[in-house]
């Protein structure tokens, strides 16, 4: 039973982090700030996870080939 939670754990945390956590951290802030904002305001604010995808993904990529180049 431990195993197969160990096992289930591994790949969550796996499948989530993969292989850059800071993009992983990213989207959470970026879906606790929607949930935030669209809960105090009544702005429509479901273009910030796509705004912060698109900024995070760049700057992922960018730090793996700068790693990859030394």
């Amino acid at each position: 039973m431990i195993r197969g939670l160990r096992s289930f754990g591994a790949f969550w945390y796996d499948f989530i982090v993969g292989d850059d956590w800071r993009v992983a951290v990213g989207v959470v802030l970026s879906l606790a700030a929607t949930w935030a904002l669209s809960a105090s305001t009544s702005l429509a604010v479901w273009w910030l996870v796509p705004v912060a995808v698109i900024v995070l993904l760049p700057l992922s990529l960018y730090r793996l080939t700068r790693a990859n180049r030394r």
